[in-house]
Parts: C-alpha cells; structure tokens; sequence
C-alpha cells in the first residue's frame, strides 16, 4: 500500500523533472551564449575606443565588460565594423591595451541577431546620461610656450637677429566649472647689429586669439574676446561677443564687436561689426555635412564699410569623398556717396577631395577671388580699387600614391591666372619619399619645384635624410637644395644651393630642443649663414571629478 501511495508522488517528480529538462533543451537548442572579446585601442579625456575582429553583434547602447570585473565599465556610443566608440562608467581605470569582452545570445536557426534585452538598461542609460554631462565639464588644460631665435649672417651685407616668442593655452571648464578660457599670443624682437650706421630694434606684440567661453548648457554658449568663429572662419578674428544656440542639428549664432585693426592687427574701436548666421550639421556613420549662411555689416567710425553675405560648407560622404566650399556676396557699393545694394561675387572656393583606396587619393580645388574693397578705409585709392579689382583665379590638382609601405610619391600642378594677363603663374611639384632605407635607416625624401610667373621661372630640386640618431631622445635632417632663377625683364640667371641640417632633443615628454643650421652659397661666391634654435615646452593636464 504504501508504495503504491508513492508512485503517484515519483511519477509527478519524474514528469516535472521531464518537463523542465525538455524546456531547457529547447531553450539551449534555439540560443547559444556566445563570448566576443577586443582591446582597447585609444583613450582621450571623453571617450574610449575598442578594436574587434567584428562589431557585427554589438549594438547602440550596450555596455562592455573588463575580464575579472562583474560591473560594465563601457557604454557604446558608435561603431564602425571593427571599431566601438565608448564612454566609461563607474569611474573604471581604463588603460590602452585593456581586454575587453562582450556578451550576446546567438539563436542558431536564425541568421540575423536581435539586440539582447539587458535588465540593467534603465540604470546604465541613468549612469550614462549623467557620466555624459561629466565628462563635458571636466577640467584641461593644453598649452605650449617656446623661445626661437632667428640669426642671418651675410659676408656682404649688416646680420640680423630675431627673437620670438609665442605663449596658447587651452582651458576648458576650468575647476570642472562651465568657463573656459583660450589664447595665442606672439612678441617678436627685432635687434640689428650695433656696428651698423642705425641701430633699429622693433618690438611687436601680436594677440591673434584671447577669448572667454561659458557654456549655459549644452546647446547655449556666449564667447567674449578675440576669437576666430570655426563655423565662419571666412570672417576672421572677432572682438567682441559670439553666442550660440543649437536646436538639434540646426544652429542659430550672432556677433558683435570689432575688426582688428588692418595695419597693426591691434583693437580698434572704430572698426565696429555685427551680424548673424544659421547653419546645420548631419552627422552618421556614412555622411557628415556643416553648412552655415550668414550677413555681416562692418563699419568705419560709424559709416558702411562692408556688407555682405557668406556661405561655408564641408561634408564627407562615405568616408571617401571631402568637400568644401567658401563664398562671399558683397551686398554694398558706395561710389561718389551714392550708396547702392547690390550684390557681386566676392570670393569663391571650392575643393573636393576623394580616397580612391589606401594608396591612391587626389584633390582638386578652384577659387576666384576679388580685392575686398572697403569703401570708408579706402576712400582715397577708392577709383584705382575698383577699375582693377578683376577676379584672380586659380586651380590645383593634386595626387598622391602610396605603392608600397615604404614608398610613397606624389605630384601638384596648380595655375592662376586672370582675364588682363597679370599675376599669371604655373606650378608643378613632384615628391618621392623613401621611409626606410635599406641598410642605412632612416627617410629619404627628394622634391622637384618649378614654377613660372610673368617675369621669373625658378627649379628647385630638393634632396632630405631624416633619422633618429637616439632612439625617442634625438633626431636630425640633413638636406641639400639646388635653386635656378631666370629673371625674364632683365634677362639674368642666378644659382643658389643651400645645405642645412636640423637637430632636435627630447629632453623630456613636453620639453624640446631644436637647434637648424644652412649654409646658402650663390654665383658670386657669397656665403650667408642662418642659425636658429628654439626650445618649446607642451603642457597638459587633466583635473579628475
């Protein structure tokens, strides 16, 4: 009796026992859980790349794990087909070189992969979202400050010295604020020697970029300084103020401040601007697109100078064709103080650039451009101005074919030329670049130049060595250049050949010493010399949350 009580028991547990096995089975026999593992192949301040054999099972939004860590430390921003974009989390350590692995469900009757659902999602995107807007108002700094000096010493003629010094600086978000702060500044120091009749020193002291940025978040941003605008470049240093707002892909900007002064490139509060633009940015793995229209007025204490408007694009298409183009419309004429609104073609630029393969590119470039008339600055020469102003144009073609590993070569013909015949010129440039000589070590480039204008033909043909004489410490070039002048009014010829050699020390990471010497002989048996040493100190630091 009591075993047949049981067997009803056994026979339940023998049935389920039954049933979960055969579920198991058909669960493991749909999915198999499949191991893809990478490196980690670049690390900068915002972002983390990582090298596959193949992204083909990873998708937007999945995390990546270090082997030995049970948290993910990475979340995928992008991808290509062997390489993942990435920002971290949980504040890991992450170093070049790093394993990285990654997890999917591969259904074996299937050959396309669904994203695998990944329970901590939520909290990831919560993590990432908030690491994004981190990462954003870190603290670095970036900078470089050198020291050259420049020395011409001629057998026939008073030598001459220069000293040069030139201090950038890149701050953004300083103490993880949301200000930020950038310069360029240049002193030069002209010296001439003291037993000449004059003694003339000329100091000259240049500011082509002092700028405060603060971001109101991360689509608003207001710049107060000197700065040239990336989305504008056409205009050129602006002193004053620059907003921008970002909707989406569109962008809304406007500007007001001064031109820096046209003689001494100093500030100048009569040469007043204002104005604005609107653009767009697409961006995707297979296109990239910018492309911005603005109007600008600037002034002379108070009066129309110039209006116009300008349109800047650059775009690249599958990663294989570059294309960029800069126009300008002037929108203004005043003549004998009639004003008019008219609009003329000021300045054209178009090139495109295309990556027929590793080895093989070439580009190709057109641009015409007129003399910008300002009408109040240029009152005086205003008539001479505007009866020659005819468009100068110019094309250049250039390739470049990369044979080998080691051998690449290269050739440029460009032309300019203008509808009265003047300021004609034709130039052909070819290169040969050995990287590694057999034998010997080190690069071997060799370059030919000639060029003709309507009164001179020159042919320059140039011979280099470059090479490390202390692995990672010191390296220098050698060269020879051989140079032809015709000088076709007066009927003359002159040679010149020139041999020269640069040193460079690595005395640290971020400090550099360069020290160049040539020697330039001509015809006449005349000797000059140029010795110029510089030394160059980088520094970067990143601040951590």
């Amino acid at each position: 009796m009591e075993e047949n009580k049981l067997n009803p028991m056994r026979n339940n547990v023998v049935f389920i026992f039954f049933c979960v096995s055969l579920f198991c089975s058909k669960i493991n026999g749909q999915e198999k859980k499949m191991l893809l593992t990478g490196k980690v192949s670049f690390v900068t301040s915002q972002s983390v790349y990582v090298k596959f054999e193949s992204t083909k099972h990873i998708n937007i939004g999945d995390t990546l794990r270090f082997l030995n860590q049970e948290k993910p430390c990475l979340l995928v921003k992008n991808k290509s087909s062997k390489s993942i974009v990435c920002i971290s989390l949980f504040t890991c350590e992450i170093k070049k070189g790093d394993a990285v692995y990654y997890n999917y469900f591969a259904k074996k009757e299937e050959t396309t992969i669904k994203k695998p659902i990944i329970q901590e999602n939520n909290t990831i995107v919560k993590i990432a979202k908030k690491a994004q807007l981190e990462i954003k108002d870190i603290e670095r700094i970036r900078g470089k400050i050198s020291a050259s000096s420049y020395s011409d010493l001629s057998s026939e003629s008073a030598d001459k010295h220069k000293m040069l010094y030139r201090f950038s600086m890149n701050a953004s978000h300083i103490n993880n604020s949301k200000l930020s702060f950038e310069s360029y500044l240049n002193y030069r120091q002209y010296i001439q020697s003291k037993d000449t009749a004059s003694i003339k020193r000329e100091n000259i002291f240049n500011v082509y970029n002092i700028a405060l940025k603060y971001d109101i978040d991360s689509t608003f941003s207001f710049v107060v300084g000197r700065k040239i605008n990336n989305k504008t470049s056409s205009l050129g240093a602006i002193d004053g103020l620059q907003a921008e707002k970002i909707f989406g892909k569109k962008y809304v900007g406007i500007i007001a401040g001064f031109r820096p002064d046209i003689n001494d490139y100093g500030f100048n509060a009569n040469l007043f601007e204002y104005g604005g633009y609107i653009g767009s940015v697409t961006n995707n793995s297979k296109f990239y697109s910018q492309t911005t229209l603005g109007v600008l007025q600037q002034n002379n204490n108070g009066q129309i100078d110039r209006r116009y408007a300008y349109f800047q694009h650059s775009s690249t298409i599958m990663k294989k064709l570059n294309l960029f183009s800069s126009l300008e419309f002037d929108l203004y004429n005043k003549v004998d103080s009639v004003a008019k609104n008219n609009i003329s073609l000021t300045n054209l630029y178009v090139s495109a650039k295309y990556k027929f393969s590793r080895k093989f590119n070439l580009m190709l470039s057109y641009d015409s451009r007129k003399r910008i008339v300002y009408y109040e600055t240029f009152q005086t020469d205003l008539e001479r101005l505007l009866d020659d102003n005819e468009a100068r144009q110019g094309f250049r073609m250039r390739m470049n074919i990369k044979p080998s590993n080691f051998l690449f070569t290269g050739f440029s013909y460009s032309k300019r030329f203008q509808s009265s015949t003047q300021n004609k010129s034709d130039n052909m440039n070819g290169y040969l670049t050995l990287s590694k000589i057999p034998g010997i070590g080190g690069r071997l480039s060799v370059n030919f130049n000639k060029n003709t204008s309507n009164y001179l033909e020159s042919t320059v043909i140039s011979l280099r060595h470059s090479r490390n004489i202390i692995n990672n410490k010191l390296s220098a070039d050698f060269y020879f250049r051989m140079v032809d002048y015709n000088y076709f009014s007066s009927n003359t010829t002159s040679k010149q050949t020139y041999y020269g050699t640069n040193l460079s020390l690595r005395i640290s990471k971020t400090l550099k010493l360069n020290v160049f010497g040539e020697l330039s002989t001509s015809g006449d048996q005349s000797n000059n010399y140029r010795i110029n040493t510089s030394i160059v100190k980088r520094f970067n630091n990143k601040r951590k949350k």
